[in-house]
């Protein structure tokens, strides 16, 4: 009996935070750079969770759980503007941003400004990181080309520094598109082709009919889990009701 309150209490959480991941991937759909999540639960049988055998119990018990949650790193669209300020890469490097917090962060979030001083920043973040440190443009005017060399009147001021991540590597995720990850490295790899597009910036990777789909499937499991639950409870009841007229 306590086997089927384990299974759809199980199942009501493991959907519960696949909700809790749509969802977050739906609201930062329009943020510039997020990077989409996933969770991941193990296949069937990959996910058998045996339990030690104990003299009152008979049989062992198995239970599919949540195994990590994933990030997308696959490449967003470009919206172009025209600005300036706007900035996007085309390719499997990242921006690198001085965090207010001390650290040095990535980022695909190109949407730039000046700060106070006359630095290039990310609005809330940290200031933009280039070769040579911060970034100083004062009030002129500023072109970035493919290659990441910022120029103010023909001379060069700074060229962006870039840090490559593996597609298929592992991030860490600070607020909505900022991110760390011990697989970064500033050594872009012989081969490894990237563009940088001034004038334009970078949307989030978010498939809508895909997410959509998962939603609709995970609220439906998570409806069926809750259903389960709430007959395994009435099946509970009545078996106390036999037993005490027993």
């Amino acid at each position: 009996m306590n086997r089927g309150f384990y299974f759809a209490a199980n199942g009501m959480i493991l959907n519960q935070r696949k909700l809790n991941a749509i969802g977050n991937n739906l609201t930062n759909m329009s943020t510039a750079g997020y990077r989409a999540d996933t969770i991941l639960t193990q296949r069937f049988d990959e996910a058998m969770v045996l339990v030690k055998h104990r003299e009152e119990l008979s049989g062992t018990m198995a239970a599919t759980y949540v195994d990590t949650s994933y990030t997308n790193l696959e490449q967003g669209t470009f919206e172009f503007t025209e600005s300036p300020f706007d900035v996007a890469i085309q390719g499997n490097v990242y921006f690198n941003v001085a965090a207010y917090n001390g650290q040095t962060m990535l980022t695909r979030n190109g949407q730039w400004e000046l700060d106070g001083e006359g630095y290039l920043c990310l609005s809330g973040s940290g200031r933009i990181l280039g070769e040579n440190g911060e970034i100083f443009l004062g009030n002129k005017d500023f072109v970035i080309d493919n290659n990441g060399t910022i120029t103010q009147n023909g001379e060069v001021v700074d060229t962006l520094r870039l840090s490559y991540i593996n597609p298929e590597g592992n991030i860490d995720k600070f607020g909505a598109n900022l991110f760390t990850s011990v697989e970064a490295t500033d050594v872009i790899p012989e081969g490894e082709r990237f563009d940088i597009v001034q004038g334009a910036f970078e949307r989030s990777n978010i498939d809508l009919n895909y997410e959509m789909t998962m939603m609709m499937n995970a609220n439906r499991l998570y409806e069926a889990s809750s259903a389960i639950l709430k007959r395994m409870d009435a099946i509970n009841q009545k078996s106390g009701q036999i037993c005490k007229i027993g």
